[in-house]
């Protein structure tokens, strides 16, 4: 085996090569672990929407709450069966949304926002959204509260500001909410009554939400309401319902960042790839001298294979090292289910560090694995006369 401190020295001498195939593999590395946290960041904001004690109606076929739409009469049919849990802030609650087409405050273009129309109980029924400035909206009234995460981004959707929902239809902004991070801190919310009678459609309700009385509760419960054709809805439970719905946003923008990453790692891996080979023509007459010591050819190929990963993980801890810095911003795509505008944070995982390094330990492997087998393949008499 040859000693590691000779590929190190060689890297030390090296400089710029070394310095140059490092910030290429941690530009990638960068790429790669972006488009996995944005991923993670989706997936997060959409999962802890949802509560494994509560389950989602909508209208049967419908898989959104955008397209469902059935008569808020059901809503009472639905709060009275036995597995739904009773009490103030329980049981079972009608909400309407709607996406708003709304001009972004840096002129940037336009932009959709999702409106929800909630009644007084859906904020008991939420015990995690919060006012954080201003005051809750009051009840009946064209008052609306603004999550936090898109407060300010469009005309007319901060505190103090009206903006119309149909002509001559306006809503005003009395405050600003979170929810612990959840999708809801992008939407805006209104009185359902007054978004349904601006809409004209007084009586009808795009989804239910049902607290149980056991998360275990949700199979009777689908049961009973899917076995009645009349009420023609469908039961998802919350949590699987935001699954269901960050699958296509997470998986664009995974699938996007990966391709992209991909791409630039071929880049890398050649540009690595020459610079091993110029490494190994440089240094052929300390191969040579290697040989005539002893090493084997397999000693010198793991030698020059090694020093090649070695280059890559630190490229990749430097890649991984600047992406987790991206945790500390924001960044606003389109959900292609509701087709509105969502803010997400940069999410890390232990798994996307992992892979993040994987990424770059099999970029070091391919990118040096011709130069390591070239280096090999040197005979020490033609090196010693070289």
């Amino acid at each position: 085996m040859v000693p590691i401190q000779y590929n190190l020295r060689s890297l030390w001498v090296r400089k710029v090569t070394t310095i140059a195939t490092a910030a290429g593999v941690a530009l990638v590395v960068f790429v790669f672990g972006a488009a996995l946290m944005l991923s993670a960041g989706v997936q997060k904001a959409m999962s802890i929407s949802g509560r494994e004690d509560t389950a989602i109606v909508l209208r049967d076929g419908s898989e959104a709450e955008l397209p469902s739409s059935f008569s808020a009469d059901l809503v009472n049919i639905i709060r009275d069966r036995p597995e739904v849990k009773q009490g103030d802030g329980d049981g079972a609650v009608g909400e309407v949304v709607l996406v708003l087409t709304v001009d972004v405050t840096d002129g940037s273009g336009i932009s959709n926002v999702m409106l929800r129309g909630v009644p007084p109980e859906s904020y008991r029924f939420r015990p995690e959204v919060k006012i954080v400035s201003g005051r809750m909206p009051t009840p009946g009234t064209n008052e609306a509260i603004v999550g936090k995460a898109i407060v300010g981004r469009f005309v007319g959707v901060a505190e103090g500001k009206q903006f119309d929902v149909r002509n001559n239809r306006p809503l005003k902004v009395v405050g600003t909410f979170s929810a612990g991070g959840s999708s809801y801190e992008s939407e805006v919310w209104t009185d359902v009554g007054v978004l349904r009678d601006s809409l004209g459609r007084p009586s009808v309700v795009s989804s239910a939400r049902v607290r149980l009385n056991n998360k275990n509760d949700l199979q009777a419960f689908r049961t009973s309401l899917e076995a009645d054709k009349r009420l023609g809805v469908d039961v998802l439970r919350e949590t699987d319902y935001y699954e269901k719905q960050s699958e296509q946003t997470a998986g664009f923008l995974q699938g996007m960042g990966t391709m992209f990453a991909v791409l630039l790692s071929f880049a890398a891996m050649i540009f690595a790839s020459i610079t091993m080979n110029g490494a190994v023509a440089n240094r052929t007459r300390e191969i040579g001298t290697l040989r005539a010591l002893g090493f084997s050819k397999l000693a010198i190929l793991t030698s020059f294979l090694l020093e090649a990963i070695f280059l890559a993980l630190v490229g990749g801890a430097v890649g991984t090292a600047l992406v987790m810095v991206m945790g500390l911003f924001t960044f606003s795509t389109m959900n292609f289910q509701t087709f509105s505008e969502i803010v997400i944070t940069f999410t890390a995982t232990p798994e996307i560090v992992f892979n993040a390094l994987f990424f770059s330990l099999i970029m070091g492997l391919i990118g040096g694995l011709a130069p390591a087998i070239r280096a090999s393949r040197v005979s020490p008499i033609e090196a010693m006369r070289a």
